[in-house]
């Protein structure tokens, strides 16, 4: 599905109906899904038929079904980015060396 012709609303909806058919596939009923979201079971009514709902809500749900790492896959963890690369650039570990200390001792094997 080509989200970027859909309006907002439109969005919301289809991500809504999502939540409900994954809840129904694994064959959840709401009030179960409340309990195990924490939240009241009229929350998941209202989330699953597009009301206006919180980021916090969804996060619920999604902890509920066990699939939080999901967000993994939309929102991966940024690494370094280029410019710290660069900066990184050149300064390579290096060997060890003996220190000033123990370069004029004999070794002891």
């Amino acid at each position: 599905m080509d989200f970027n012709n859909l309006t907002d609303e439109q969005v919301l909806l289809e991500l809504t109906q999502r939540v409900r058919q994954r809840r129904l596939n694994l064959n959840i009923t709401q009030e179960e899904l409340s309990k195990r979201a924490g939240v009241h079971v009229q929350t998941i009514k209202n989330f699953e038929s597009g009301k206006t709902t919180t980021l916090f809500t969804f996060i619920q749900i999604l902890r509920a079904f066990g699939d939080l790492d999901a967000l993994n896959a939309l929102f991966p963890a940024p690494g370094i980015s280029p410019i710290e690369l660069l900066k990184l650039k050149g300064k390579e570990r290096e060997r060890a060396s003996r220190s000033s200390k123990n370069k004029n001792e004999d070794p002891i094997w």
